[in-house]
């Protein structure tokens, strides 16, 4: 089975974010989004890219970019989408926010939505399928020959913690606190076809893999392969899946540079003969659960002999790397993000802060509606005050 790779034109961007349906009194989710679609058809029934798109669950509306060239274009698409959409859900008394899990609601009482492929996961998978009320960010990044795209898929696993740590927003769950920084990374890492990529050798061996699932019955579609990084043949593109829901526009943005000047770096070390980076599997595994767990916090580990560092310290480190590469893409700005997160907090500690200070599982339903309504971080001060 040959699979064929739609090249793109350099390092393309395209974003999809997924938004909570808030209840503007209850701060629960509501089971909407049919409805709300269905009030925009100029954006959700035009062209290739549709701007917005069911999810699995009714609680979701999906906010997709069409094909932007730098991270400016993608932000300034979405707000477009992001600002259409929040007419039709205000006036149904309906707030937008995103965090990985939304901390009260139950996923039991979350209504599937229209959609076949949908319907037939939830027939197929049941049970983990079923709990898959959980909001994410996905990244494509075009690439322009389908030879570099596995060796760059094998080298973007290395920074699955990375991408975690710095957009995890998922520790609660059911009114409850996990523990983890993100328990979206494991509730939708449950799905038999989730989780680390497979690090294979090239693009046939990719082909020949998704071939052999296809025979033996694993998926019907290799759009069922929800890896945290993966190839998109159709699109042309290497897409980063592992970002937890990111609740401002300035931290999309920032997970958008990330993954542009990544990928951007290595194709152009594929252009110099360089052999990119392909970790062990244990250590992408382990990895992967140390910034489910721990977050910013985590020491990663930096070999296949157990060598570690902290977490914060290599994005420290990452940031400067790619600074360089952001001035030429023009999203320097974007990338320093990253940087006021390591300052401030990510989102997860965000959240946990609040608590800290007394707020209420409410009080952090309504800090991610303001997190994204005003595009920035919230405080706790301002939710004790009255500001969430």
């Amino acid at each position: 089975m040959a699979i064929e790779f739609a090249a793109s034109r350099g390092a393309t961007l395209g974003v999809e974010w997924e938004l909570q349906l808030v209840d503007a009194q209850t701060r629960h989710l509501r089971q909407e989004a049919r409805q709300v679609i269905a009030a925009l058809p100029a954006l959700s029934e035009q062209g290739r890219f549709p701007r917005l798109r069911h999810e699995i669950m009714e609680s979701t509306v999906e906010v997709v970019t069409d094909i932007c060239h730098t991270v400016g274009e993608a932000v300034a698409d979405l707000a477009a989408s992001i600002d259409a959409l929040r007419e039709v859900t205000r006036a149904r008394g309906i707030e937008l926010a995103c965090t990985g899990t939304h901390p009260i609601s139950d996923w039991r009482d979350a209504v599937l939505s229209p959609v076949q492929r949908y319907i037939d996961l939830v027939e197929q998978v049941q049970w983990p399928a079923r709990r898959i009320q959980t909001f994410g960010v996905h990244v494509h990044v075009g690439v322009g020959d389908r030879d570099k795209v596995v060796p760059i898929v094998n080298a973007l696993a290395a920074y699955l913690p990375h991408f975690l740590a710095l957009t995890a927003s998922s520790p609660y769950w059911k009114g409850h606190d996990t523990g983890l920084a993100s328990a979206r990374a494991m509730v939708f890492g449950q799905l038999p076809t989730a989780g680390p990529p497979h690090l294979l050798a090239d693009w046939d061996e990719f082909s020949e893999y998704m071939a052999t699932l296809l025979r033996a019955g694993t998926i019907r579609s290799i759009k069922e392969v929800w890896w945290d990084v993966r190839p998109h043949p159709d699109f042309g593109t290497v897409e980063i899946r592992m970002f937890d829901g990111i609740p401002t526009l300035r931290e999309v943005g920032m997970a958008a540079a990330l993954c542009q000047c990544l990928v951007t770096l290595f194709d152009q070390q594929l252009d110099r003969g360089y052999t990119l980076p392909r970790p062990a599997a244990w250590v992408v595994r382990d990895n992967k659960w140390r910034a489910t767990r721990h977050g910013l916090d985590a020491i990663v580990i930096t070999d296949d002999r157990g060598s570690t560092t902290p977490l914060r310290d290599d994005l420290y480190e990452l940031i400067r790397e790619l600074e360089p590469v952001a001035d030429r893409l023009g999203c320097a700005e974007h990338l320093k993000v990253a940087g006021e997160v390591l300052d401030q907090g990510a989102p997860y500690e965000r959240q946990r802060a609040i608590r800290a200070e007394g707020g209420t599982l409410e009080d952090l339903v309504g800090a991610a509606v303001t997190e994204l309504a005003e595009d920035r971080f919230v405080g706790p001060r301002e939710v004790a005050h009255g500001g969430g």
